[in-house]
């Protein structure tokens, strides 16, 4: 006899599995859903990792509702399960920034898109950082673009945190144009865009920028190193 434990689990269809988590396609109260699972670290003691799991659990919970109230884009999340360590949230109908980008790569940029989408992505970010967000893993596979409003949409916050340092945001930004200078690199400087469109989005934007430089540098170091 099938159980509603049974019954769910064959709702489910994985779309995505990294180190961290499990990505499924479902529905909540009859609306398309996404269910982020994170793992259990199997060398960690049973006890430990569920603290471990659920603190950090909360916290991606957390962060997206914070970057909502700053005036980011997220999808809604429905609900926090503390018990299989998931995240329930709205599912986003669109392309990711990735799969436009190489687009552009392959069949020629679209100017106004392109501009469109850039200064999204600069002012996403300028806000999140006047507000003590640091999304930390910015890249174009975690930004969507909805169908029908082309409104940008940030996701996967499994690795945010707050923060008012300079050199947090630099790093921040730092972890985005390393992304696209390996991934997109055919789209010209598309960093120069995103960052003219943050600094109209910052307040702050000048101490993080010149700590950007300064992250660069150490990049470079070490690149030579290598």
């Amino acid at each position: 006899m099938e159980t509603d434990a049974d019954a769910k689990q064959s709702s489910l269809v994985l779309i995505k599995q990294g180190a961290e988590a499990r990505v499924f396609e479902s529905a909540f109260v009859g609306r398309r859903s996404i269910i982020k699972e994170r793992f259990s670290k199997k060398y960690r003691h049973p006890s430990l990792d569920s603290k471990l799991t659920l603190k950090r659990l909360n916290a991606e919970a957390r962060c997206m509702t914070k970057a909502r109230r700053l005036g980011v884009s997220t999808p809604v999340l429905y609900a926090v399960d503390p018990v299989l360590h998931s995240l329930t949230f709205e599912y986003v109908e669109g392309p990711s920034v990735k799969e436009i980008f190489l687009d552009f790569g392959e069949q020629g940029i679209v100017e106004e898109r392109m501009d469109d989408i850039t200064k999204q992505i600069g002012d996403a970010i300028g806000k999140l950082h006047d507000g003590g967000l640091i999304h930390g893993d910015l890249t174009t596979s975690n930004m969507l673009v909805q169908s029908g409003s082309n409104q940008l949409v940030l996701i996967d916050f499994g690795l945010s945190f707050t923060s008012t340092l300079p050199e947090d945001k630099a790093v921040d930004l730092y972890v985005l144009e390393r992304a696209l200078l390996s991934m997109h690199s055919s789209c010209g400087n598309v960093m120069d865009r995103i960052l003219a469109a943050y600094k109209k989005s910052s307040k702050q934007w000048s101490s993080t920028l010149n700590k950007l430089a300064q992250v660069r540098q150490r990049g470079r170091k070490r690149t030579m190193v290598g």
